[in-house]
Order: structure tokens, then sequence, then C-alpha cells
């Protein structure tokens, strides 16, 4: 039996859509009206010790995804809760979504994942890292009166969809060769002028003008630090990743 932590999220829906076609799956939620239709589920709060042993029992491998919380010390507890759930329960396996670079830098974005990672090597238990970039879904460009705009410099994305990332756990959660493994996911490389110029229409760069975060990730992109590529997504898909390019040319779909 495969459990899914935050199953209610969009990531956690698509893996236990996945999942379910090939394995005994039950879904973990901290809210049960928000659970995945037609898939067992299970109460478990990553706040609530208790509730996450409970929902842990009698499983072979736990998908725990990473907590939305932001606050990297509550985040960290949080994870550290489902390991050492994990560890009662007598999982036999976790599989972990961390974060790009999270092997080698702990501030940040970074910070609890490598708290976590670390967690899970002295837990004992075996365990993979699917390190994931940023979704493309998050960074879908808008095309405006034929017109694509952007402050990105210029620079590459190393985006990859949720569905690609989604289909990568489940594979890893089905297959055991993944055991022990840890994956820095990237997807195919892009920038938003060869975005335009692959659907025809004028690109232009645009001062760097909206929120804060958003200003900080522009910098991080126009700094490079999105161009790092690897072929793990590739290898563990078995196949291409979807890219930017032709997930416009479908529409968005």
């Amino acid at each position: 039996m495969i459990v899914v932590t935050a199953a209610s999220g969009a990531l956690g829906r698509l893996v236990v859509e996945r999942l379910s076609a090939h394995s005994e799956v039950v879904a973990t939620v901290r809210d049960p009206s928000r659970a995945p239709a037609g898939i067992a589920a299970r109460h478990g709060d990553y706040d609530d010790p208790a509730s996450l042993v409970a929902a842990f029992d009698g499983a072979g491998k736990v998908l725990l995804i990473s907590s939305p919380e932001l606050d990297p010390a509550k985040r960290v507890a949080q994870h550290r809760n489902a390991i050492t759930a994990a560890r009662d329960a007598g999982v036999g396996a976790i599989v972990y979504t961390s974060f790009l670079g999270a092997d080698t830098t702990a501030t940040g974005l970074t910070e609890a994942h490598h708290a976590t990672e670390q967690a899970l090597a002295d837990s004992g238990i075996p365990h993979t890292l699917l390190r994931h970039p940023f979704y493309s879904d998050a960074f879908v460009p808008k095309i405006v009166d034929g017109e694509l705009t952007a402050s990105a410099g210029g620079r590459g994305l190393n985006t990859a969809f949720r569905a690609d990332l989604a289909d990568a756990a489940a594979e890893v959660l089905l297959d055991d060769r993944h055991l022990g493994q840890a994956y820095d996911l990237t997807g195919p490389l892009w920038t938003h002028r060869e975005i335009a110029e692959s659907l025809g229409v004028t690109y232009r760069e645009v001062a760097d003008d909206g929120p804060s975060p958003v200003r900080w990730l522009h910098a991080q992109i126009r700094a490079g630090a999105l161009e790092r590529q690897t072929p793990d997504l590739a290898q563990v898909l078995g196949r291409a990743p979807r890219t930017m390019a032709e997930h416009l040319r479908a529409g968005g779909r």
C-alpha cells in the first residue's frame, strides 16, 4: 500500500490518480472533505503526529509531499513529525518532494528541504529524494494583443510541469530500483524570447515592477539561477518532459 500525504493539493491529486491504476493507494488529508473522490482517505495533519501514525499504518511506502508552510522552522518540524510517524508506523520507504539545490544550500527556499533531507538520512528509513524545480504551471507566458512580455533578461528557465513531476513520483513509488536515489529534476530549458518566436508573436522586455516576491524571482532568473540542466527527469519518466512551447501550442491543456 502506498500512502500519499497532502493528497488534496494539486500535485497530490495527480499522483494519487496515477497510482490508483497500479497499486493500492491511500490519500491522507488534513480536511477529509477535500479528499480525492473514489480513493480511500485518512486524516493526516503534519501538526498532529498521532494522526500521521494512524494514517501511515500498513503503508509500504509514503510519498511525503512538502508542507506549504512558509516558516522554515515550522515546516521542518512538520516534516520531522511525518518522518517520525513513518518510522513508528513501520513504513518501508519514503519518497520526499524536495527542491533543487537542497543538497548543497541551506538558506532561503532550500532551508527547510535541506534540514528535511538530513532528517531522512538520520532516520534510517530507506528513501528517495525528488528535488523539484519551480512548476511550469506558474510560469506560463501570457500573450496579450499578439505580444509576449517578460522581465527575465533573456535568461532560461528549467521549470517542469506538475503533471510530469507527478508521473515521475508515481514511477519512483512503483519501482524499488529508485530507492536510495536522489534526483535533481529539471524541465527543458526555455526562454520567453524563444517562446515568442515559436508562436510567431512579438517579444518585448519590460521593467520589473511586480510585487516584491516576483521581483526577487525575476532577479534570480536574470542571474541564471534557473538554468541548471540534468537528465534526471527524462530518465525517470522514460520520455522527454513537456516543453513550454508544446504546452502553449496545445492551448494550455
